[in-house]
């Protein structure tokens, strides 16, 4: 939803406009930042200005800045700056920022972490030899080794050791038992949910950023390169149970990645598999299941999946008595995001658009064949 705003800059006051060498450029430039970084300037900290935008961010930017605003005000680069950033990022995104700081500062400043390694992930510590060998090889082969494909673009692989699931499992009870007592009112990882955790409000996204960036990417990138691209730049991950007590499972759904690492950190009873129901573009996301589209899979503690974003997948059956815990890792390319409004038609990995492909591919042929026959026939045919 936009929201109205002023769009006045406060704190302006009456007096004549001075003519220096930044204000001129500003007006000529019409806030355009350089293309080269100085990397050699100091930038200025903004941290006790009042601004729409966060201090890091501004501290950042300020090496982009044309040669003569560098030597301009705080006060000049600021508004400088925020005239260029309010073209990109709304006041209402700036004013959710905002909120999420404040949010998390609270979280920081009352709750109390039991398992601190998980904060200052250790990849020796916590994942298995045998997959940081295939991550340090980084070739297919060497992944082939650890990961089985039981379906196509379903992936599974064990790469976290035991010690991991029962400080993870330690940490979520011990934030559920804070937010209990404190009656803290957390944010959860989707509407329906009443007691998965996201990581990000509780300090735990450094660690899934560098599962993302160093571990999950070489695999993604040999075995789902146009998705992925050049790097994940985003992503969301939270820790979800279901079960009679605990929250329902989803329908079936696609996810909001590109690519999705599903963990199952506990299990108990039986039921509970996963069914995937063919991968669809957003044109084609509702549309009918293909007999040949369907793979169901018994997801054991351990075990970690990965698949694109956008094959559809849910529980097969909902069984009260199943109850499970997993780790869910959403990673994000906006590059992909955004290429994706270009493409005209037929992606390669959607089901369907290759079934229309294909459909469109048989309709051609079989016009040229009959009017290959309609001329050797003297248009007889």
């Amino acid at each position: 939803m936009a929201v109205d705003g002023d769009e006045t800059v406060a704190g302006g006051d009456s007096q004549p406009p001075v003519t220096t060498a930044a204000a001129t450029t500003e007006e000529k430039a019409i806030a355009r930042l350089s293309p080269f970084p100085n990397m050699e300037h100091i930038s200025d900290n903004y941290g006790d200005l009042e601004l729409e935008y966060s201090s890091a961010m501004l501290s950042s930017l300020e090496k982009y800045l044309p040669p003569a605003m560098l030597t301009a005000t705080r006060e000049e680069k600021a508004k400088f700056m925020s005239d260029i950033l309010r073209k990109y990022i709304s006041r209402d995104e700036c004013s959710k920022a905002k909120w999420c700081k404040n949010y998390w500062q609270k979280i920081k400043s009352n709750y109390q972490p039991l398992s601190r390694e998980l904060y200052n992930f250790d990849p020796e510590l916590f994942l298995l030899p045998s997959f940081r060998k295939a991550i340090s090889e980084n070739t297919k082969e060497s992944f082939r080794r650890i990961i089985s494909e039981p379906f196509p673009g379903v992936l599974v692989f064990q790469m976290f050791q035991p010690d991991f699931f029962q400080k993870l499992i330690v940490e979520v009870e011990n934030i559920g038992k804070w937010v209990h007592e404190t009656n803290f009112p957390i944010r959860r990882p989707y509407h329906m949910s009443k007691y998965g955790v996201a990581f990000v409000d509780f300090g735990l996204d450094i660690m899934l950023q560098q599962l993302m960036e160093e571990f999950l990417f070489p695999i993604c990138k040999v075995f789902f390169p146009e998705e992925c691209g050049a790097m994940f730049d985003s992503h969301h991950g939270y820790y979800i149970e279901n079960g009679e007590d605990r929250d329902p499972p989803l329908g079936y759904h696609l996810d909001d990645s590109e690519i999705t690492l599903n963990v199952c950190v506990r299990k108990q009873f039986e039921g509970g598999e996963i069914s995937f129901i063919g991968t669809r573009c957003l044109r084609h996301k509702r549309t009918d299941v293909k007999p040949e589209e369907v793979f169901h899979y018994c997801h054991s503690p351990g075990q970690a999946i990965l698949h694109r974003g956008r094959h559809r997948h849910g529980p097969r059956a909902n069984t009260p008595s199943c109850s499970r815990a997993n780790m869910i890792l959403c990673c994000r390319n906006s590059l992909f995001r955004e290429m994706e409004k270009y493409e005209k038609d037929f992606p390669e990995w959607c089901n369907e658009c290759a079934h229309e492909k294909k459909e469109k591919e048989s309709q051609s042929l079989a016009a040229k064949r009959k009017g290959m026959i309609r001329i050797a026939t003297g248009g007889k045919a």
